[in-house]
């Protein structure tokens, strides 16, 4: 059994408020876990202090993360995980070269003054940067895609394939501004998941102000999920300025849309759990 639990779903910026509660306001943080297996996880994001509750301090904590990209929301989280910032610990992180810099550099370029008081250097486990863009590599007993994905600057998606389940992850995704065509890398990524984890962030209506801010509608990412085959779809990297009772909304319209023959469509939230 795979399990997939969500620990944040924000794009953009941090958003906690009494209108974003059910939701939640932490950026992005999915994990995926399984028997035998360290712990995946997509994006580091400020949902990763959740995720750390669940985690031992004691210098035991393994595990990967899978990184889509290197804009704050997705990695803000790093240096506030108590479980990697203990000796003996260790915590890989894979992601895409951020253009004339290694992944190893962009990062160390985050966590250092003036910016934050202490320095990568300065945590105290063992952080191992690997720079994946297009490829594919084991990690235990998860076959792991990673295929570019449309964006501002290097942006990549994730498939992994574990216990005979897929999960996609693909948390920002530039549309094309049409929304008539889908990138092939992505229906790669996403072909006959059991779970496409994919960006959500527009309603049409903002999209045509923002065609070029690096996400799409929701119809769109139905869109994806359909074209692809995927078999459930949760709409995520929700717009910190949608609450509660918008994202209600967007989901149930989305719903709709896909009808009794299409994937099923569910708005994720902070604190989800999903088994395959």
């Amino acid at each position: 059994m795979v399990n997939v639990a969500f620990y944040g779903v924000r794009g953009s910026c941090p958003c906690p408020s009494e209108g974003t509660r059910r939701y939640g306001g932490n950026t992005a943080c999915v994990a995926v876990t399984a028997e035998g297996q360290t712990p995946l996880i997509f994006d580091l994001g400020t949902g990763l202090r959740a995720f750390a509750d669940s985690q031992p301090l004691d210098g035991s904590f393994e595990g990967t993360a899978l990184v889509s990209h290197i804009h704050w929301d997705h990695v803000q989280g790093l240096p506030f995980f108590p479980p990697a910032d203990r000796v003996g610990a260790r915590l890989d992180v894979y992601g895409p070269p951020p253009g004339d810099m290694t992944l190893t550099e962009a990062i160390d370029g985050l966590i250092r003054p003036p910016y934050f008081p202490v320095t990568l250097s300065g945590l105290r486990g063992t952080y191992v940067f690997h720079e994946a863009l297009h490829c594919e590599f084991m990690i235990g007993a998860a076959k792991v895609m990673v295929r570019p994905v449309p964006h501002c600057g290097p942006t990549v998606g994730y498939r992994v394939e574990m216990d005979g389940r897929v999960v996609t992850y693909i948390s920002d995704h530039q549309a094309p501004r049409d929304l008539a065509s889908v990138d092939q890398g992505v229906l790669e990524l996403a072909r006959d998941a059991d779970l496409l984890i994919h960006d959500a962030q527009y309603t049409p209506q903002e999209f045509a102000e923002k065609s070029d801010w690096g996400h799409c509608t929701m119809q769109y990412a139905l869109a994806v999920a359909q074209r692809s085959g995927a078999r459930r779809l949760a709409l995520f990297h929700h717009d910190p300025a949608h609450s509660d009772e918008c994202l209600d909304a967007i989901v149930e319209e989305v719903v709709k849309a896909s009808g009794p023959s299409g994937p099923e469509v569910i708005g994720a939230y902070e604190g989800l759990r999903i088994s395959l």
